[in-house]
């Protein structure tokens, strides 16, 4: 039997999103410009794993607007990967393209 991969989130892409948190124990709310397909954060406070209830695509250079700092700690994607996930894919104003770290190391 083939299994299907579950989906924890809206938004199933493969690169980087914009997502809206909100943990269900303390109600509180928070934004990340560092959010991925069926991959949570934890919650500051109750330090449980919160998937996102929405998530919207960032299209090109919305990915250097970005401001605030990323707490790798708190990260699904990061905790995973074992490095910072904002180093996955950087925008290239000159190339007008998001360059993916796995391109350039494979």
């Amino acid at each position: 039997k083939e299994r299907k991969e579950e989906k924890l989130d809206p938004y199933q892409g493969k690169n980087r999103c914009f997502g809206y948190f909100k943990c269900p124990n303390c109600n509180k709310r928070w934004m990340s410009g560092n959010s991925w397909a069926n991959t949570g954060q934890e919650c500051k406070e109750c330090r449980i794993m919160v998937y996102p209830y929405r998530q919207e695509r960032l299209v090109g250079s919305d990915r250097d607007k970005i401001k605030g700092e990323h707490l790798e700690e708190l990260c699904g994607k990061c905790k995973s990967l074992g490095f910072n996930c904002t180093e996955l894919d950087k925008y290239c104003p000159r190339c007008k393209k998001t360059v993916d770290k796995w391109q350039l190391l494979g």
